[in-house]
C-alpha cells in the first residue's frame, strides 16, 4: 500500500505550509488593519460629534502613542477635517502592539463630555462608546482574511 502511494502521489508537491504562511501573514496584516481602522473610527466619530464654537475643542482631539498628550493647542477646526487628518497620520506611525490615546486636555472637555452644550448633550466619547462594539465588528467584516 506504501509503494502504491508513493508511486500515484510521491512526485506531487503541497503547497499546504505555503498557503499556512501566507494565511498567518494576511491575518497578520488584517489584525493591524483592522486595529488601526478601529482607532480612525472612534477618532472621527469622537471629533465629529464634538460641539463647534470657535472650532478649538474639536482641534484639540489629540492622538499620541505610548502615553497621552499632556498639552493643549490654540488651533481652530471648525469642521474637524484638519485634526482627523493629523488623527489618520499619527494612525499611520502606529506599530504592532502601540498603545492609542485620544484625549482633549482643555479645561471644559469634562463639562461638554457629561451635557454642558446642548449641542452635544449626551457628549462624544460616550456616545462613540455605546457605538464600539458595532465599529469593531464593522472593522472585523471589512477586514476578514
Amino acid at each position: 500500500m506504501a509503494n502504491s502511494m508513493r508511486s500515484k502521489y510521491g512526485g506531487l508537491t503541497s503547497n499546504f505550509a505555503a498557503a499556512i504562511e501566507q494565511f498567518q501573514i494576511d491575518a497578520l496584516e488584517a489584525i493591524d488593519q483592522g486595529i488601526r481602522d478601529i482607532v480612525v473610527q472612534v477618532g472621527e466619530s469622537i471629533i465629529n460629534l464634538s460641539p463647534v464654537d470657535t472650532g478649538r475643542f474639536k482641534s484639540n482631539w489629540i492622538l499620541t502613542l505610548g502615553a497621552p498628550a499632556a498639552h493643549s493647542n490654540i488651533s481652530t477646526d471648525k469642521d474637524g477635517d484638519e485634526t482627523i487628518a493629523k488623527l489618520i497620520a499619527a494612525v499611520n506611525k502606529m506599530e504592532p502592539g502601540d498603545v492609542a490615546y485620544i484625549v482633549n486636555n482643555l479645561v471644559y472637555a469634562v463639562p461638554l463630555e457629561y451635557g454642558h452644550s446642548q449641542k452635544a448633550p449626551t457628549g462624544m466619547v460616550r456616545r462613540t462608546l455605546a457605538e464600539f462594539q458595532r465599529i469593531v465588528e464593522d472593522v472585523i467584516r471589512a477586514n476578514k482574511v
